[in-house]
């Protein structure tokens, strides 16, 4: 795997072989393995190494990229000759500031916390043999249930850094371990994922028990009708529907005039109950201390108390920002380390959310002990947007759909599709678990709690 010295010897070959004003490398790759099964039986082993240099040359306003895995000196020529043809081929961009000063990438005054490692040498050990066994364990689960099982387990290990010709070198290595499991019976289903960049917090036996209980506690299903319920969401199905709205936190979106908080920052969005970070120091955090121009991240406050309070920002979009005629309604003004790399078009996004803790935080259990009537739900799929200022999602529920009455889980139920605002759904959230790392398949991964909700509209039946 390339390593920083690798990488500082590649920028300075690359440095000598530019004419460009400026010149700035991006550095990502890795190792990455998975094994996939299905039936009860391994049926994929994969495996696979690279790395990309990704150049970006400017001149007099313009910019460009171009990306090589060839490290060779005549490939190293090559790529460095295509991003000076396409930036010198570019319209000038008004927005485009100098590339960042070394010296503005020290330790950010807002983040105190040091970044944890994210480096685990046992993940990065991780052979076949050991995700077979991990596997075995959660075949072993099936079969004892009668069930069949499907999934993959997956280990890497990663890199990602900049280095500019203004003195930027920012390195980051991190390793990852996932496992997802999809557990079938006859006319039910169940699931459950978790990743870690420490492979030895995954319990694969663990992951399969419970997603055999609720493929066995759900066959059977009984039919509901449609309706506004009392919906208790597991972490992975808070993950998936809220992740949806994160884009919108963006200097960029606001400018643009396509985010749902246009007009709104400042005002009292959701219940008392929601306080929302963007922390990566957070240890359940994954992922690199700086965006795609070496600006340290911040920890930024999105939500406090129901109230929104700012979005991110990139280096331009904070200077656009400051002389545009929204600036005296969106808070806070500074770049804060969330930009992607330039040149792009989005902007920049939050990308380690962490719902704050709940003064009084409930299990699962608690919660449906406390339900009079309402709907378990494990996790939501094929989500979209249907209306972007409201974030009116669709989407359906799968993999453990339940109805509780009286304080208990009755049974498995059809599962339903459903018409939600996010600002609804926010609003009435009546208890909320610990927050936790989770991962699921719509969105990308954060810390978030398990969350009960009032009158969640639901408003077809499936027929499975």
């Amino acid at each position: 795997m390339l390593t920083r010295e690798q990488a500082g010897d590649i920028f300075d070959r690359i440095r000598k072989f530019s004419s460009s004003d400026d010149v700035e490398v991006w550095f990502s790759g890795g190792k990455f393995a998975l094994t996939r099964f299905a039936n009860n039986t391994i049926h994929q082993n994969v495996a696979e190494e690279n790395s990309i240099v990704s150049v970006r040359t400017v001149f007099g306003g313009r910019t460009a990229r171009a990306s090589t895995n060839k490290f060779d000196e005549d490939s190293l020529r090559e790529v460095v000759k295509s991003s000076e043809k396409l930036t010198k081929v570019q319209h000038p961009d008004p927005d485009l500031l100098p590339m960042l000063d070394g010296r503005e990438t020290g330790e950010s005054p807002v983040s105190t916390q040091p970044l944890p490692s994210r480096y685990f040498q046992q993940t990065a050990d991780i052979t076949p043999e050991l995700r077979a066994d991990g596997v075995k364990k959660i075949v072993d689960v099936a079969e004892k249930h009668k069930l069949t099982t499907a999934g993959v387990f997956s280990s890497a290990e990663s890199v990602e850094g900049i280095f500019n010709s203004r003195g930027v070198n920012q390195w980051h290595t991190q390793t990852l371990a996932e496992i997802s499991c999809t557990m079938l019976a006859a006319d039910s289903s169940g699931w459950q994922k978790a990743n870690s960049p420490d492979a030895s917090k995954l319990d694969p036996k663990a992951l399969g028990e419970i997603a055999a209980k609720k493929a066995v506690d759900s066959a059977h299903p009984r039919e509901v009708p449609a309706g506004k319920y009392t919906a208790i969401f597991e972490p992975a199905a808070v993950l998936d529907i809220t992740g949806f709205m994160f884009w919108d936190y963006s200097g960029m979106a606001i400018l643009d005039q396509r985010s749902f908080l246009s007009g709104r920052i400042g005002t009292k969005l959701f219940g008392d109950n929601i306080t929302i970070w963007d922390d990566v120091t957070h240890p359940l955090q994954n992922g690199s201390a700086f965006d795609g121009e070496g600006v340290p991240r911040q920890k930024v406050g999105l939500v406090e108390n129901g109230v929104v309070k700012r979005v991110v920002y990139a280096r331009a979009t904070a200077e656009r920002m400051k002389h545009s005629e929204y600036r005296e309604k969106v808070g806070p003004i500074a770049a804060t380390g969330h930009g992607f790399s330039l040149p792009n078009e989005m902007g920049e996004m939050p990308q380690n959310i962490v719902f704050s803790t709940p003064r009084d935080p409930q299990s699962v259990e608690q919660m449906i002990a406390s339900t009079e009537r309402g709907i378990l739900v494990t996790r939501l799929w094929y989500i979209r947007e249907v209306e972007p200022f409201e974030k009116m999602l669709t989407g359906m529920t799968r993999d453990g759909t339940f109805l509780i009455e009286n304080g208990r889980v009755q049974g498995g139920v059809r599962n339903f599709r459903f018409n939600e605002s996010l600002i609804h759904m926010l609003s009435n959230v009546e208890a909320m678990s610990a927050p936790v790392r989770s991962c699921g398949e719509e969105s990308f991964d954060m810390v978030v709690p398990a969350m009960k909700v009032k009158d969640f509209n639901f408003t077809e039946v499936t027929k499975f």
